[in-house]
């Protein structure tokens, strides 16, 4: 049975950006409901192949009947290692569509949505031991600051960690309701629903390492991918977007590329044409692709 899933975010310009060859090997890394992977399977020749992965056992459901297709349900950080176990020495392509699905927002009981109420969950595979409770209330003031600032743009982390310590020395904030009644004073009414966003996405992406596991990711692709072969990256978060943008640019996410004894730069890959963003009516069919920025890079 085929879970609800809204349509996939820049469908054609990111599947566009792969350059498919026919008897090519691809992978998408984040599933989901399949859009981006059916799209690349079209494409495809009998003897092309395409893996997918998903660490969240709700996307096993709509796995494709396809010769040609693999789902793996892991996490995309360990893509070196399960290519491998697979015998798959080179790809010629892969692609990322990084964030929440709107399966996960849409399902309440996942605790993604700043629409119901819910258990503090936010795991994006129920294997992970950390919840999004064990952040509320298990972490110290520094990290709770850390986390809001960093993750979710929040200009009173400061007083906003200060205010869930002083919560929990009296009960444990359980559900998400409960996070938004303590954090009630810094949620103006015409401002609720976009700060609360912005909370729930800082203590999401703690919850699924989101940065360190595309740091992981970008970091294998070097290894893995056939010269030639094609990056297609799809973000929502500033972060996000700035690390695929300065691993592009200098093949590291911190200070200047690797150069040689002459001087002459030394980066894994060039990009490939402007930053990529939805069509107008793109974002009004689909709200979730208003922040979505494409980019698309080649191995050299």
């Amino acid at each position: 049975m085929t879970m609800s899933y809204h349509n996939a975010v820049l469908l054609e310009e990111s599947v566009d950006g792969l350059g498919i060859k026919p008897d090519g090997v691809y992978v998408d890394v984040t599933f989901g409901g399949g859009g981006h992977s059916r799209e690349i399977l079209k494409r495809l020749g009998d003897k092309g192949r395409l893996i997918a992965f998903d660490q969240d056992e709700d996307a096993l459901r709509n796995t494709i009947p396809d010769e040609r297709f693999l789902l793996i349900n892991e996490n995309f950080r360990y893509i070196k290692q399960f290519l491998k176990f697979y015998g798959i020495k080179k790809i010629d392509g892969v692609l990322a569509d990084f964030g929440v699905s709107s399966h996960q927002f849409d399902k309440a009981e996942r605790g993604f949505s700043t629409r119901f109420d819910a258990d503090l969950d936010m795991r994006m595979s129920k294997k992970n031991s950390v919840s999004a409770y064990e952040v509320v209330n298990g972490y110290d003031y520094d990290e709770l600051r850390r986390v809001l600032f960093e993750y979710g743009d929040l200009r009173n982390a400061n007083a906003m960690a200060k205010t869930i310590l002083t919560h929990r020395e009296t009960e444990p904030i359980k559900t998400t309701e409960q996070l938004k009644l303590v954090l009630a004073a810094y949620l103006p009414i015409h401002r609720e629903h976009k700060i609360l966003a912005q909370i729930y996405q800082a203590i999401r992406i703690e919850v699924n390492q989101e940065i360190q596991v595309i740091m992981e990711f970008l970091e294998q692709l070097p290894e893995i991918m056939e010269e030639g072969g094609r990056l297609s990256v799809i973000s929502y978060h500033s972060l996000e977007d700035r690390l695929v943008k300065r691993f592009v640019r200098s093949g590291r996410f911190e200070g200047e590329p690797e150069k040689d004894f002459y001087g002459n730069i030394n980066v894994p890959f060039k990009k490939v044409g402007k930053l990529v963003t939805p069509a107008k009516a793109e974002i009004k069919q689909n709200n979730r692709a208003r922040s979505a920025k494409l980019r698309i890079a080649e191995r050299i």
